[in-house]
């Protein structure tokens, strides 16, 4: 039987799935029957470093074999992908919703890491301060 951790913005099933694995606000285990057996507050929520890798620790002592939950950073999908963990995307269902589309089957699995910032990428685009500018040409 599959221990389940749901990342979750608060400690009951009623709260939303966290957007972000390392920094979400409680660890939710939960049995296959959706059982809440407890919520844990998650301590590295306001880590400068190494959030993801304490959160993906978490995880491991306490047993899950599947996670619930948003974006994952890299170092915590490695930790995660290397324990045996499956990761699955909740975000948008409250824990108890993503509970039930878990058990139909319908979570999409995790299969790669957000990113070093969690999918928020700083782009090289316009508006970085390369532009040439206006004027200072030579008339003719």
């Amino acid at each position: 039987m599959a221990k389940i951790l749901i990342t979750s913005n608060d400690s009951d099933l009623n709260s939303s799935v966290s957007a972000v694995f390392g920094r979400c606000p409680y660890f939710l285990i939960v049995d296959e029957k959706g059982k809440l057996e407890k919520a844990i507050p998650n301590t590295g929520v306001q880590a400068v470093r190494g959030a993801g890798i304490a959160a993906a620790q978490t995880v491991v002592s306490q047993g899950a074999t599947v996670v619930i939950t948003g974006n994952v950073g890299p170092n915590a999908f490695a930790v995660l992908q290397q324990s045996g963990v499956k990761l699955y995307n909740g975000v948008g269902m409250t824990a108890k919703e993503a509970l039930e589309s878990f058990k139909e089957n319908k979570l999409t699995e995790i299969t790669t890491s957000a990113g070093r910032f969690g999918g928020r990428g700083a782009g090289q685009g316009p508006g970085r301060g390369m532009g040439g500018g206006m004027g200072g040409g030579r008339r003719v």
